[in-house]
């Protein structure tokens, strides 16, 4: 379709058409998304390869001090007057042999079992009974995780000291001097200090961020559940059993029938609350930026004034207000009206009064951010549009919602992937309630899969099924956020807007 055809459409004859174009692009676009992903892992691959292959060549091409680096660590270093930087790198040998012998192997060496022996009663010599201390699968899978991965850091630190000895031996060959360990601590903080600056945000995500994630991700396959929690009981390997008890649908309250349950609820809100959120923000943003419109700091003053109110406040406050003997309900009394039971009557009530209270709590965000695009649009291109004789209608479908939407999709998608896992609204409001349908496995009808994942972690102990929905959310999340951004204009047109 070319631009003039285009413009030439209804407003809804647009709607039609982007929403056609983005499904007809989408079997494409993932392609594509899966092919860079394949290309990620090839690249690692390629990089591992070309990376054995250049530790081989400087193992062969080295002298004897460089060879004897690869037992000893830092012995080049030392032969070349590098003292301090071969002691640190001895040091870590040293480190990583005492680590391991002391620690690391024990939970290495029952890592694929993740522990065999119970605790249990013995007699002594005594005649006196005494308790065996057993096996704690949990203590195994973290620690061996962690063993794995200090594992992997030290190969890296490994191979930069046969890179460093390599080196240290081809400036000495080519009569250059090579840096002290001090000279070399000196350019970290000058020419490498981005180095400095970010080496202890990325120890503490790898130890608080990217160890808990692993270890979450390898709990999706053991059997940790309630009938295997340590140090009672042990867990181990099942591989994809528990992804395949998420999506295997079967009669009672299965795993499976709740997991498509939520994920249809859990979509439908995330829909609802953020072009809800998204829609009312811009329209109220558009009256309260009118030139007719008197007093618009206060008007914006009174609906943003909410955010100063931490938002479990105002959501705790808001349960109160619904409840059946609370003050709206007293006033729908007086009317006449009988008590309406918003959390726990019918999921159709329950499901429409969280999207309102949402409402309530995201719009002034959404006036904040609409607000400022909306005094940067040209006036310009409302007086050519008055000229032309467009009504405010078709301004704002022709000039404010596609500035807008250029502008906001980033936020859009922020907002959408947020209220998949918006966990306080739910369980402050109604705690996933009502629970009225006996298929729904430790669930209820408002649960979304964020707060069904808490549930089977908190209230059932249904740790691998709760690692397995995470994942699940994960991929779908992370997924719909990058083919959404690159089928939109805010990616493919970042400096410019048509």
């Amino acid at each position: 379709m070319t631009f003039i055809e285009y413009r030439s459409l209804t407003p809804a004859q647009r709607v039609k058409y982007k929403v056609t174009e983005f499904f007809s692009l989408l079997p494409g676009r993932l392609k594509v998304f899966f092919a860079a992903i394949g290309k990620f892992f090839k690249n690692i691959g390629i990089a591992f390869v070309e990376g054995l292959k250049g530790y081989g060549k400087r193992f062969a091409a080295g002298d004897m001090s460089t060879k004897l680096s690869y037992l000893v660590m830092g012995f080049g270093n030392f032969t070349r007057g590098q003292v301090g930087k071969g002691i640190a790198f001895l040091a870590v040998e040293i480190a990583y042999i005492l680590f391991m012998w002391n620690f690391g192997l024990y939970y290495l060496n029952k890592f694929d079992t993740l522990g065999t022996q119970l605790a249990h009663q013995e007699m002594g010599a005594n005649g006196r009974p005494y308790m065996v201390p057993g096996d704690n699968s949990m203590l195994i899978l973290l620690y061996g995780t962690l063993a794995i991965l200090i594992t992997i850091v030290f190969v890296a630190i490994y191979v930069a000291n046969t890179k460093s000895a390599y080196e240290a031996e081809l400036n000495h060959k080519a009569g250059k001097k090579n840096l002290t360990l001090k000279e070399e601590l000196a350019d970290f903080l000058d020419g490498k200090y981005h180095v400095t600056l970010l080496s202890i945000p990325v120890l503490l995500i790898s130890v608080f961020t990217i160890l808990p994630l692993v270890f979450m991700i390898l709990i999706a396959f053991t059997n940790y559940d309630r009938g295997h929690v340590p140090p009672g009981n042990l867990f181990t390997w099942v591989g994809l059993q528990t992804f395949r008890d998420v999506f295997k649908v079967s009669e009672g309250a299965s795993k499976g029938y709740t997991f498509v349950e939520l994920t249809k609820w859990t979509i439908v809100w995330a829909i609802f609350a953020t072009f809800s959120n998204y829609i009312v923000g811009m329209v109220l943003a558009l009256m309260i930026n009118k030139k007719s419109i008197k007093f618009k700091a206060l008007w914006r003053t009174l609906f943003v004034i909410t955010i100063a109110v931490p938002q479990f406040v105002s959501l705790l406050l808001m349960r109160q207000i619904l409840q059946v003997d609370g003050p709206l309900n007293v006033i729908l009394g007086y009317l006449g009206h009988e008590p309406i039971n918003f959390f726990n009557s019918t999921p159709l009530v329950a499901r429409t009064a969280v999207i309102v209270v949402n409402m309530w709590v995201g719009v002034p965000y959404t006036i904040l951010q609409t607000s400022g695009i909306l005094m940067n649009i040209p006036e310009d291109l409302y007086e050519s549009a008055r000229i032309d004789g467009a009504t405010p209608v078709v301004q704002f479908f022709q000039i404010t919602l596609p500035y807008m939407l250029f502008v906001t999709t980033p936020y859009l998608i922020q907002t959408f992937v947020g209220n998949i896992n918006n966990f306080n609204v739910i369980y402050l409001l109604t705690n996933g309630g009502p629970n009225k349908d006996a298929n729904l496995y430790q669930a209820g009808q408002t649960d979304l899969l964020v707060t069904w994942l808490f549930k089977l972690t908190m209230d059932s102990n249904d740790y691998n099924t709760a690692a397995a929905v995470g994942i699940l959310v994960f991929i779908v999340c992370a997924t719909l956020s990058l083919i959404t951004f690159n089928l939109s204009k805010s990616s493919r047109n970042e400096e410019e807007f048509s």
